[in-house]
């Protein structure tokens, strides 16, 4: 088991590097590096002012040298104006070069400026994180449970009225994308001209002119069921569909396996056979889909936090991409890369001791 993780944590490494530079390559073109210097600088810059200001502030080396400053496994570059300033990757405005180190990267604990927020990455990642994390924590607490009793449900009697209608709802929710329904419980739910909102302003149900909020700007700082309520919903509702119809899958699998039968036959339960002999053999391949839904919520809520307005990790990293804002995206990227090698090894992991085929073997 330890040469497996050993194993997996080498292969994850090799991984992430690869994935890293890709980013830093497409995210450093040269297309890129001027709009960064007309935002930076002016937007009227000639072209040769454009040169200078990229080689002045180090984006002139080549890319594998500035992608190993940018890891923290190489100096920072250092550069000489001719007014006599000293610029550096490691250099603060108005610090003092004799001071600071040489090395200044992602493994030091430096993830560089974002240009739109002007606050350092680490900040700006780690509030976007916290939001984005409180949002994943109530999408899991509501899609795992529910999807895998619908999916359980479905599959212990396969063709019956019931597998037939929840199947039929999973399917629906599958195919219904994030901005679909997100506008479409907005429209039901959040406004005070259509839906059941007026309808129940008029009856006296309710005290505002909307049952949920629209927004969930207000969730940054309260959480409330009403302000958070139609994200968690719009997110958790294509999920619990994708892992109802696995756990459906594995289900109805597991009901026709011979040891179901014959515990059927010693006059088991119904209930004590799915409870105590099909339950576990049937979540094997619902845990690894389930683990997989880490890294798509984290890059999911991209639509979601955008059409709620909720400023968490999707939101930061759309405000990065539409701002040209590099240090910020790199940040985005190394925490998505993170996310998804972790929780890939995380599910490995948990396969082989729900899976003693595997661990034997």
């Amino acid at each position: 088991m330890l040469l497996f993780i050993l194993r997996r944590l080498g292969v994850m490494l090799l991984t992430a590097l690869a994935l890293t530079f890709i980013v830093f390559y497409l995210t450093n073109l040269p297309p890129n590096l001027e709009k960064l210097a007309k935002s930076e600088a002016s937007v009227r810059m000639t072209d040769d002012q454009v040169v200078s200001w990229i080689e002045n502030n180090g984006f002139n080396a080549p890319v594998v040298s500035r992608y190993a400053q940018w890891l923290g496994v190489m100096p920072g570059w250092t550069k000489t104006l001719d007014t006599g300033e000293v610029r550096g990757r490691c250099i603060a405005r108005g610090q003092d070069p004799a001071t600071v180190a040489s090395y200044c990267g992602l493994l030091q604990g430096t993830w560089g400026m974002s240009t739109v927020f002007k606050k350092p990455v680490t900040e700006v990642l780690g509030r976007g994180l916290g939001q984005t994390g409180w949002l994943m924590l109530a999408v899991m607490l509501v899609m795992v449970p529910t999807s895998l009793l619908l999916g359980v449900l479905s599959g212990m009697r396969e063709g019956s009225r019931t597998d037939r209608v929840l199947s039929t709802f999973a399917i629906a929710t599958t195919a219904t994308p994030e901005y679909v329904s997100g506008v479409i419980f907005i429209a039901l739910f959040a406004s005070a001209t259509t839906g059941i909102s007026p309808l129940l302003a008029s009856w006296g149900w309710i005290e505002g002119k909307t049952l949920f909020m629209g927004t969930a700007t207000s969730a940054m700082d309260d959480i409330t069921f009403w302000n958070f309520a139609l994200p968690v919903m719009t997110i958790a509702l294509y999920g619990i569909g994708y892992i109802a119809r696995m756990t459906r899958a594995s289900m109805t699998e597991v009901m026709t396996a011979q040891y179901i039968r014959t515990a059927r036959l010693k006059g088991v339960s119904f209930g004590q056979v799915v409870l105590k002999h099909a339950l576990r053999n049937a979540l094997i391949a619902p845990f690894t889909v389930i683990m997989l839904q880490f890294p798509w919520l984290l890059n999911g809520v991209v639509i979601v936090e955008t059409l709620f307005n909720y400023k968490g990790f999707g939101w930061t990293l759309v405000q990065a991409a539409g701002n040209n804002d590099i240090e910020l995206l790199l940040g985005c990227s190394v925490v998505a890369v993170l996310v998804v090698l972790v929780t890939q090894l995380i599910s490995d992991i948990g396969y082989v001791f729900l899976n003693p085929r595997i661990r034997l073997s």
